[in-house]
């Protein structure tokens, strides 16, 4: 037999998602199988599959040692050599300034560096976050940007922070804003409300004003910050958050991001890739302004955060709109 202790990054969850991350080499059907016959117990009493753990519950395993380490498998931690660009930090978050290039989290089988690795290996250094001490969590990232984006990452040193940062986010209550600069004169502001739809053989969406089965609704506003020589600096505001959302909106309205190679005009992209050796699309998250954040985040709330842009990106927008 084999007891865990529930910890505080393990509280407040059921007790099958505990158990299928615990053991995640385990099948559910054998997690709950064990449940039924009262081979797993909690507090030495029987537990049902959607009980409610919290911190200082005792989990009974009464398998042979065997049987759990092989279902808990080999947990790597993947250390990376990638130094995060931190914006702001406290006891509870990261926010980090993420560079053009890099993943925001690890993608297959293949070790690449990606800001969730970085924080990871970062918060280890510190003394953080210790892996032989954690039953289940990581310090994880609640928002996501894409590989050839740069910008603001929110990163969660808990699960208690994790979980209401999510919350606040799926709420709307977090508002995220970004820096691009696109072909073509804009003058006034305007917002931009459709429909998505993801083609994920291609990785590329389209936008349509007209719902279909599978699409979802995008609203995103934009703001002139200047208009000159057949370029626009603006900033966006990003309402939902759906994939390519603000590259794929301003190219159907006809302003493709400079940079951009899926959604971009490749003549524009040829010029700037030449003369500033520009490869990705210059889109920029520059600005959070937390809020709706409850219990022990509640001091962040209102609280906003810059996150400077690259020199290159700095360049081409003082050349451009000097």
């Amino acid at each position: 037999m084999r007891e865990i202790r529930v910890g505080k990054n393990d509280s407040n969850q059921r007790l099958d998602r505990f158990l299928k991350k615990y053991m995640d080499e385990a099948g559910t059907g054998f997690i709950y199988k064990m449940l039924r016959k009262k081979n797993i117990k909690v507090n030495e009493s029987k537990a049902s599959p959607e009980m409610m753990i919290f911190e200082g519950d005792t989990i009974q395993l009464y398998l042979s040692d065997e049987t759990i380490d092989k279902f808990i498998g080999t947990k790597e931690v993947r250390k990376s050599k990638l130094a995060p660009r931190i914006i702001y930090e406290d006891e509870n978050l990261v926010l980090i300034n993420k560079p053009a290039g890099i993943l925001s989290h690890g993608a297959g089988e293949e070790f690449e560096e990606n800001i969730v690795d970085s924080l990871v290996t970062y918060l280890i250094q510190k003394g953080d976050y210790i892996p032989r001490i954690e039953k289940t969590f990581s310090p994880s990232i609640c928002n996501r940007l894409d590989r050839n984006t740069s910008g603001v990452i929110i990163g969660a040193k808990n699960s208690e922070a994790l979980r209401l940062v999510n919350k606040a986010i799926k709420e709307g209550s977090v508002r995220k804003y970004y820096k691009t600069i696109v072909k073509g004169t804009i003058k006034e502001d305007f917002e931009h409300k459709g429909f998505l739809i993801k083609d994920e053989d291609r990785n590329l969406v389209d936008i349509s004003d007209k719902q279909g089965e599978r699409s979802k609704d995008v609203y995103t506003k934009f703001r002139v910050i200047m208009s000159k020589g057949g370029y626009s600096l603006l900033e966006v505001e990003l309402i939902t958050g759906r994939t390519h959302q603000i590259r794929s909106t301003l190219q159907t309205m006809g302003y493709p991001v400079i940079g951009d190679r899926k959604y971009g005009n490749s003549v524009v992209n040829d010029e700037f890739r030449k003369k500033y050796g520009l490869e990705n699309q210059w889109l920029h998250g520059y600005r959070i302004v937390l809020d709706g954040l409850e219990e022990k985040l509640d001091y962040l709330n209102s609280r906003e955060f810059i996150a400077e842009p690259d020199q290159l990106y700095v360049k081409i927008e003082q050349e451009l709109f000097r």
